[in-house]
């Protein structure tokens, strides 16, 4: 009898690694694709998102008899009328009320500057020279996905693109479970189905869950700093309803910029008061609307949507920021199913 080299333990170890370098491998190789083929990857996530907000709609005109097609297309309609009058709501409230925020910005940082000495001053730098940035920003997202075409042409082809393909995964939605079984072997086919439908309503749970919260926040802190008499009190609440797709620093970044925004212009005063609003909201959107409204859906640790939002961000900047949480939250319900299947497999061969 051979004694092996190695003992037990370092060679489950030694396979182990393996397996780890191997799957690190995968993903490398997969976000790399992603990566470079992101002029037609983009439109697709963001379609899948799309879809999996909009799939109840979707579903309740088909179960009022509702023809498949003519369902998906009212849905987009809806889309595009909803989607377009909050756009130009949001677009129009912060043109109206950028001037007002920029300058009540800037006021904060020349009044941090003269209380702590130079902590200040890149605050005010920062408001003034906002513009310069964002024109800064879009110049260069423009070259690195399409060059020689503006942002807002790429914007707007995207958003076409994704919009058909919400329609087309619409209407056929009743076909994806077949696809799937057509494409995986024979012995693997419930597995994958029952994989993706966890994944998908993983993702229609945060979709659905964060759209509500996101407008509970923006409501609430845009009546706030209105009671307040804050100047930019409703282009300030827009910056909360966008913002808060990206859980945590979202939140953090446009509560901040209301306080700051209260502070320069109204005093210590309100801006103690607007702190305690945004803190306020934040407190009920942690401890009762999350809990209350996304109970059901892949809960995730703030370490790991923290940890998601940062690698997003490196790969694929404001963009990857956005996707990086319903992506993970994706993720971990594939992980889910597979450790349950695993284990009711297990139980059943013991």
């Amino acid at each position: 009898m051979v004694t092996p080299l190695l003992p037990g333990p370092v060679r489950r170890l030694a396979a182990w690694c393996v397996v780890v370098l191997l799957v690190a491998a995968v993903l490398a190789v997969g976000v790399w694709l992603c990566v470079v083929f992101k002029t037609a990857v983009t439109p697709v996530l963001l379609a899948l998102l799309g879809t999996a907000l909009l799939g109840p709609l979707h579903r309740r005109l088909v179960g009022l008899g509702v023809n498949r097609s003519l369902a998906a297309a009212l849905t987009c309609l809806a889309v595009v009328a909803v989607v377009g009058g909050a756009g130009y709501v949001i677009v129009t409230a912060l043109i109206d009320t950028g001037d007002e925020i920029l300058t009540s910005l800037r006021r904060a940082g020349e009044a941090l500057r003269e209380h702590f000495g130079a902590a200040g001053t890149s605050l005010e730098d920062l408001a003034e020279n906002a513009k310069e940035l964002l024109g800064k920003f879009g110049g260069t997202a423009a070259s690195g996905v399409i060059t020689g075409i503006s942002v807002v042409g790429e914007l707007i082809a995207t958003g076409v693109l994704a919009l058909l393909l919400i329609f087309f995964f619409l209407r056929d939605s009743d076909r994806a479970a077949g696809a799937l079984r057509s494409l995986a072997p024979d012995t693997t086919g419930d597995t994958v189905e029952a994989v993706a439908r966890r994944a998908f309503k993983a993702v229609e749970g945060f979709m659905r869950g964060t759209t509500f919260i996101a407008l509970i926040d923006a409501l609430c802190i845009t009546a706030g700093l209105l009671v307040l008499r804050v100047p930019g009190a409703v282009g300030l609440g827009a910056l909360v309803f966008v913002g808060a797709y990206i859980p945590y620093l979202g939140a953090f970044i446009s509560g901040a910029l209301a306080v700051l925004v209260a502070l320069a212009d109204r005093g210590w005063v309100i801006g103690l008061w607007a702190l305690g609003v945004v803190l306020a909201v934040q407190v009920l959107e942690g401890h009762v609307l999350q809990p209350l409204i996304q109970s059901r859906t892949v809960q995730m640790h703030p370490a790991a949507v923290m940890l998601a939002i940062t690698a997003g961000a490196s790969v694929a900047g404001i963009l990857g920021m956005l996707l990086a949480v319903p992506l993970t939250a994706a993720a971990s319900g594939v992980l889910s199913e597979l450790r349950t299947r695993y284990a009711a497999s297990g139980q059943t061969t013991v």
